[in-house]
């Protein structure tokens, strides 16, 4: 079950866990892009089902969850993917804006994770899977509700997943750095180690089929991130004031 399939990582995580025989129930808004997506992987022999829904919504997450048991058996893995983003100008600060954030990429990650995750441990076995970000380790200009939105999904399924030890359900938190998609896209600042969407797929997918507990890339990026982690803070904000990714 992955959410945010319609477009980025999401469709393009299906279309590889497709391929390789998974049969994906895809989450997201808009039904001619899932429609369509279904047809390109049932065209190459995949199984797919679209199911419509809004994250924001856990009764709606609850019944495709449902719907995507009666069609294919019980869920192993949630990809808990849909997320927003969008710039946070300090002055322009607005709270229908920020609880947007805030509900789609925390909220609607925990919304999926209820909708699967009694089963999961009833049965013993499970994976949960969240894409986080590197934004996640510290505050960057112009990003607060998003760095906000990314730390506490972090964190909550990391708490997740000391709760779920000796459960059999494994959890797999995803920190990716700049990847070419439509959150990125007409960005006018240089984006440090920018990666293609097909590169970053294969990373995701094989940290999904390892079971890794944390996963961070491109490892240059993540190196520089952890490095922000313990840098002074007068530093650290001097650096960050310098380096706008979000122009």
């Amino acid at each position: 079950m992955i959410t945010g399939a319609s477009s980025g990582i999401g469709r393009g995580v299906a279309i590889d866990l497709a391929l390789k025989g998974a049969a994906v129930g895809l989450v997201a808004r808009r039904a001619e892009l899932l429609t369509e997506l279904v047809e390109q992987i049932r065209s190459q022999n995949g199984r797919a089902v679209a199911l419509v829904a809004d994250v924001n919504d856990a009764a709606l997450i609850r019944a495709a969850a449902d719907r995507l048991r009666n069609e294919f058996g019980q869920i192993d893995v949630l990809i808990a993917n849909a997320g927003i983003g969008g710039a946070s100008e300090p002055t322009k600060l607005q709270h229908v804006q920020l609880a947007n954030v805030i509900n789609v990429n925390v909220l609607g990650a925990a919304n999926s994770v209820t909708a699967v995750l009694p089963e999961m441990v009833q049965r013993g076995s499970g994976q949960l899977v969240v894409i986080s970000s590197l934004a996640a380790y510290r505050g960057l200009p112009k990003s607060a509700a998003y760095c906000a939105s990314k730390a506490a999904v972090s964190c909550f399924f990391e708490s997740l997943r000391i709760d779920l030890r000796n459960s059999g359900v494994s959890v797999t938190i995803i920190h990716p750095g700049f990847i070419k998609t439509a959150l990125t896209a007409g960005r006018e600042a240089q984006m440090p180690f920018l990666m293609e969407l097909d590169d970053a797929v294969k990373k995701i997918v094989r940290a999904i089929e390892k079971h890794k507990k944390s996963y961070a890339f491109p490892w240059q990026l993540a190196s520089i991130v952890r490095l922000g982690m313990v840098m002074p803070t007068f530093m650290y904000d001097r650096i960050a004031s310098r380096n706008s990714f979000r122009e």
